[in-house]
């Protein structure tokens, strides 16, 4: 599925480095090129002359390398790339490429390319854990940076938490679906996202505080499977992803006539925060107090049922269709009284209560609710839980 493809292999220099190696074999046999790029630290970990035997390629190694500087290499490494992988991005790593840092030759490229980038994280669980980390995390994928990992497990300084490099076998469907020919290529999903706004009047709504950041990020995640995405979401407070067919709602009765705009499709996934009622008499004006202290009366209508209408659908219902479910008590079993009652395939259900700080927030906690059982996940961010979501659904869609 690589045939033809060049990887340019940025190695860091952490514990993780071992497996770059196997990463180095796996591209290759999938026709695949690999140029590997050595970090002063990566090289206490794996040796220049192993990397170049299993790449068949010369190791890189030094920014100012007199041969390799004169024809302008750190320039030429980054523009001939398909990708940049780095494997593993420590967090000294992250920092310099949050930072646009380049005082060294891996960093340097980083900075140079044109291409996009890939990294699998990889560090001590307290260090993934730092608030310095967070932030770059969020600042590199704010900047499209892809992001796989890292799992949970043992480490090598003997405790248990996040911080362990993707497997191999991760990396290689990361790299894969970065460079278009991963498992959803031909698939056309619809994903919502976001809130709606009820209008009350023309100043005033209702709402939730849904920021959509969720729905952006599995959005994105099953772009880069190389699905055909439709992304109906509402007034977010995060940006559509690029590459994306974008539709832009306000209510519950657009978002439904834009989701029925957009079927068929293979799959859809519903995870905007449609507000369950909407305001039956919206005035047409601004409300204003009259000084009586008299209140209006607002009267209520329930909005149309966006999940369950598709999932009942008799005709061109989507194979797959995936609901969600923000609950802040007894999240499984409202979750699977959800899956049930709307006739949907999978919940994601994830706890909103208050102290979470799930809803708005850069993390989420979610249990999949398929006719299996439940199946609980980790903290992950969500841009890790996207990609999570979104491989499974590629699997079930195979």
């Amino acid at each position: 599925m690589l045939t033809d493809k060049r990887i340019l292999l940025i190695i860091g220099g952490g514990i993780a480095a071992f497996k770059s190696l196997d990463l180095i074999r796996r591209l290759r046999e999938r026709g695949a090129s690999v140029v590997p790029v050595l970090t002063p630290a990566a090289e206490h970990f794996v040796t220049p002359l192993s990397a170049s035997a299993l790449a068949g390629e010369k190791v890189y190694r030094d920014l100012f390398d007199l041969t390799d500087e004169a024809e302008m290499g750190h320039i030429e490494l980054s523009r001939a790339a398909d990708l940049v992988v780095v494997a593993p991005a420590t967090a000294d790593l992250m920092g310099k490429m949050a930072g646009g840092l380049a005082n060294d030759l891996a960093s340097t490229v980083l900075m140079a390319t044109d291409k996009r980038v890939l990294i699998a994280p990889a560090m001590n669980l307290r260090m993934w854990e730092h608030p310095a980390t967070r932030r770059n995390l969020a600042t590199l994928e704010g900047d499209g940076i892809l992001v796989v990992g890292p799992n949970e497990g043992n480490m090598a300084c003997g405790e248990f938490g996040p911080g362990r490099m993707a497997e191999v076998p991760e990396i290689v469907e990361a790299v894969e679906a970065a460079l278009g020919t991963g498992p959803l290529k031909g698939r056309h999903v619809l994903v919502t996202s976001g809130p709606t706004h009820e209008p009350i009047d023309p100043v005033r709504y209702i709402a939730n505080r849904s920021s959509g950041a969720q729905g952006t990020a599995i959005a994105a995640a099953l772009r880069d499977l190389g699905a055909r995405v439709s992304f109906v979401t509402g007034p977010a407070d995060v940006p559509p992803p690029a590459g994306v067919e974008v539709i832009p709602v306000q209510t519950a009765q657009e978002m439904a006539e834009a989701v029925n705009s957009v079927l068929p499709a293979d799959a859809a996934v519903f995870a905007a925060a449609v507000a369950d009622w909407r305001v039956a008499n919206a005035a047409g004006q601004k409300m204003k107090k009259d000084g009586s202290g008299s209140l209006p009366t607002l009267e209520f209508a329930e909005n149309p049922d966006i999940l369950a209408s598709v999932s009942q659908l008799q005709a061109g219902r989507p194979k797959l269709v995936v609901g969600f479910a923000a609950e802040t008590h007894d999240v499984e079993r409202h979750a699977t009284e959800k899956r049930a009652r709307k006739g949907c395939d999978w919940i994601v259900a994830n706890d909103v209560s208050p102290g979470t700080g799930i809803m708005g927030g850069a993390e989420n906690a979610v249990t999949l609710i398929t006719a299996n059982g439940a199946e609980t996940w980790p903290r992950l961010t969500k841009h890790e839980t996207a990609r999570r979501l979104a491989l499974r659904i590629a699997e079930a869609l195979d």
